[in-house]
């Protein structure tokens, strides 16, 4: 597969979504990173019950900060998890915002719902990751990102966990780019380290 040629100066937030698998995902592309000069803002289907496992299961990862959102929390260079029953949005390129509006594709926090309010804010300097899943949600997101001229990478369906979502924005969304998770990982930890090169 061709490299994505995206830098550190292209993008401004990077965003994750991900449903049923995701957390195995997740974890390995944050293990692939020791920096983070661009926040990162993941959207996990993820049951209120679930919330507790979260430390636990990412302490491995110890050189970056791992957050949940809370409501006006300002954005700095983190990885930021939305929290569940509420969906997450972006108020500027400085804040969060969450609601407990209706639920989307059965989800809040939906994925959908924050990358269309990331690409309303950052439009060409965001870059959406679609990840396994068992349901649509991204799609409809994915086609609004593009919209506004931002980039959009989906996991190759045959190498997720569950490829229904990420076969769903493939079918039916918009993207620039399939890839597997040693691929992805590899952008995000140039696009991170950009800086470091400049």
């Amino acid at each position: 597969m061709a490299t994505f040629e995206l830098s550190h100066n292209d993008i401004k937030c990077i965003m994750i979504g991900a449903s049923a698998g995701g957390l195995n995902a997740i974890k390995f592309i944050l293990q692939q990173l020791d920096y983070i000069s661009i926040p990162i803002v993941i959207i996990q289907h993820l049951s209120a019950r679930q919330l507790d496992l979260i430390p636990d299961y990412f302490s491995e990862i110890d050189k970056i900060n791992l957050l949940f959102v809370s409501d006006k929390m300002k954005i700095e260079n983190n990885v930021y998890f939305a929290p569940p029953n509420f969906h997450l949005l972006v108020e500027n390129e400085n804040l969060f915002a969450l609601n407990t509006d209706e639920k989307v594709n059965y989800s809040r926090p939906s994925i959908d719902v924050f990358m269309e309010s990331a690409a309303d804010v950052f439009e060409e300097n965001l870059l959406a990751i679609v990840l396994t899943g068992a349901n649509c949600d991204g799609t409809k997101g994915s086609v609004y990102v593009k919209k506004n001229k931002g980039h959009v990478i989906v996991q190759d369906p045959e190498t997720a966990e569950f490829g229904y979502m990420p076969k769903s924005v493939i079918m039916h969304g918009k993207f620039d780019k399939i890839l597997n998770l040693d691929e992805i990982s590899k952008i995000i930890k140039l696009i991170q380290d950009g800086d470091k090169n400049e």
